[in-house]
C-alpha cells in the first residue's frame, strides 16, 4: 500500500485513458461510411463463445499491469502510458476517416457465456475495428512487462493471457485478422517512436507540474 501511495501522482495519470475513451463512443457508428476487411481466413475462424472470458479479462488486465509497471519501473510505466495515449489518438483518427465493421453471428443458445457475448454486442457497436484497441493496448502492456521483468513466473502468464486476449477478438467475432495485424504493426511503430524519448525528463516534468499546482493552491488558500 505504501508503494501505491508513493506513486499516486503517476497512477492518477491513467485518468487520461477513460477521458480519451469518450471519443470511442462518439465515433462508434457508420455515419461516415463503413468498409469491410473480412477475408477468407476470417470466414473459417469459428465463433467460440468460451473466448469471451479472456476478452472481458482485458479490462482488469490492462489496469493491473499498468499498476505493476508503475511500482516496478516508473520509466517503463510512463513509456507504456504514453504509448497507450498515442495509440488511442491515432486509432480514433483512423476510425474517423476509415470506419470498418465486423459481421457478427446470430446468438442462439442462452448460457452464461452467450449472455456475456450478448452484453458485449449490445454495449459495443460493430464499428471502430481497424485497428483493434484490445490488441493494440494488450501489445503495449506485454512490451512493457518484457522490458522490465525477467522473471518467467510473471512474464509467462502475462504473455499467455495477452495472447488469449488477442485471439479472443477473432473468436468472438469482434474483429477480423487485418484488424489484429495492423494493431500489432501500429503498436510496434509507436513503441519504437516513444523509445527514443527520455522518460526521466517526463517524470521530472510531471512532478514539477504537480508541485507547482499544489504550491499555488496553498498560496491561494
Amino acid at each position: 500500500m505504501k508503494k501505491l501511495k508513493d506513486n499516486i501522482i503517476p497512477l492518477s495519470l491513467m485518468i487520461s485513458i477513460p477521458i480519451l475513451n469518450i471519443f470511442y463512443g462518439i465515433l462508434n457508428n457508420d455515419s461516415r461510411g463503413v468498409y469491410s476487411l473480412m477475408t477468407s481466413i476470417d470466414r473459417v475462424i469459428p465463433f467460440t463463445k468460451s473466448f469471451i472470458i479472456p476478452y472481458i479479462i482485458w479490462y482488469p488486465f490492462i489496469f493491473l499491469i499498468m499498476v505493476y509497471l508503475c511500482i516496478k519501473d516508473i520509466k517503463a510505466y510512463y513509456k507504456t502510458l504514453l504509448c497507450l495515449n498515442i495509440g488511442f489518438i491515432v486509432s480514433y483518427i483512423i476510425f474517423y476517416f476509415f470506419q470498418t465493421a465486423v459481421s457478427r453471428p446470430v446468438l442462439g443458445e442462452s448460457d452464461i457465456l452467450i449472455k456475456l457475448v450478448g452484453i458485449i454486442y449490445k454495449t459495443d457497436n460493430p464499428y471502430n475495428c481497424f485497428p483493434s484497441l484490445h490488441v493494440l493496448t494488450t501489445y503495449f502492456v506485454m512490451k512493457g512487462i518484457s522490458e522490465v521483468e525477467k522473471n518467467k513466473k510473471i512474464t509467462l502468464p502475462v504473455n499467455i493471457i495477452g495472447i488469449l486476449i488477442i485471439l479472443s477478438t477473432l473468436f468472438i467475432k469482434q474483429h477480423v485478422v487485418l484488424d489484429v495485424i495492423f494493431a500489432i504493426v501500429l503498436g510496434e511503430i509507436i513503441v519504437r517512436v516513444v523509445s527514443v524519448m527520455r522518460m526521466d525528463d517526463v517524470d521530472t516534468w510531471i512532478k514539477k507540474q504537480f508541485s507547482t499546482l499544489i504550491m499555488k493552491n496553498k498560496l491561494e488558500n
